[in-house]
């Protein structure tokens, strides 16, 4: 297993509560966490225990209640390049091409520094890297969902970004076409060397794609309930792992938190 040790994220003593009509809510309590540098990192828990919320701090489109969040040493206080967000919701504008939508990310990072060749170039080259080429001149309305959710990556990835937060971005495709794309996400952060933080339901994804995971309480005041790390060689191959008592302990550890430590109390109603 690759060592990580170069502390890239901090996040530091962090509350987040929100202003409601029924007073104030606590979304988030106490959350401290440290990514280093290159690290895959899993966010997982129930519905309601503040993964999104986490995620949306560190993309700097909200602002914590208490505490601090670092990214290379400097303080989070709004969105920046070096932090790209892919949502479950590709968010495409559907009257432009694959190519236009991603272009439109490339030319606000680098039109000050470079030409329109070489901003076409790295249009180009992402929509290849995420297997687009032929789709470039498509309208989103032509493609399908898992070419629409290639398309945010290959927007996020045009960025050139440090960190690659991902919010559910699998979560609305059929399993086969979900498995396809985590397998491709993953020779993409190989070949990237970018730090990964991601929001997941999916334990088997969790599993899968992480070098650690962080196991969030139920919420309202959730809170980190545990970090595993995944000590799974890399490249990774889902059908080896299939049978490996390693990938197995690590799923019935998660499974455990996720319904034994923390299982949701349902009410039944006739």
């Amino acid at each position: 297993m690759t060592s990580f040790t170069t502390k890239y994220i901090e996040i530091q003593n962090v509350e987040q509560t929100f202003k409601t009509k029924k007073g104030p809510f606590c979304a988030l309590h106490n959350i401290n966490l440290t990514v280093a540098k290159g690290e895959f990192v899993a966010l997982i828990g129930h519905s309601g225990c503040g993964k999104s919320t986490l995620l949306n701090l560190l993309a700097g489109l909200t602002t914590p209640t208490q505490g601090s969040l670092l990214c290379a040493n400097r303080e989070i206080s709004g969105p920046g390049p070096e932090r790209a967000v892919v949502f479950q919701n590709h968010s495409l504008l559907p009257w432009l091409t694959c190519f236009e939508n991603v272009y439109l990310a490339v030319e606000r990072v680098f039109a000050a520094t470079e030409s329109k060749a070489q901003l076409k170039a790295r249009t180009d080259a992402v929509l290849s890297m995420v297997g687009l080429s032929a789709a470039a001149q498509k309208r989103p309305g032509e493609i399908s969902g898992g070419m629409k959710q290639r398309v945010g990556i290959a927007r996020a990835l045009s960025m050139e970004p440090k960190v690659l937060l991902l919010d559910e971005p699998f979560g609305a495709l059929d399993a086969l076409t979900r498995a396809k794309l985590q397998d491709e996400l993953l020779q993409i952060v190989a070949n990237t060397q970018s730090t990964v933080v991601m929001v997941t339901h999916d334990v088997d994804e969790a599993v899968l794609l992480s070098d650690k995971i962080v196991m969030m309480t139920n919420g309202p005041s959730a809170t980190i309930g545990e970090v595993l790390p995944i000590d799974l060689p890399r490249p990774r191959n889902r059908v080896a792992l299939a049978e490996s008592t390693q990938y197995l302990h690590y799923r019935k550890a998660v499974i455990d938190f996720l319904y034994t430590r923390q299982a949701h109390v349902e009410k039944l109603t006739a």
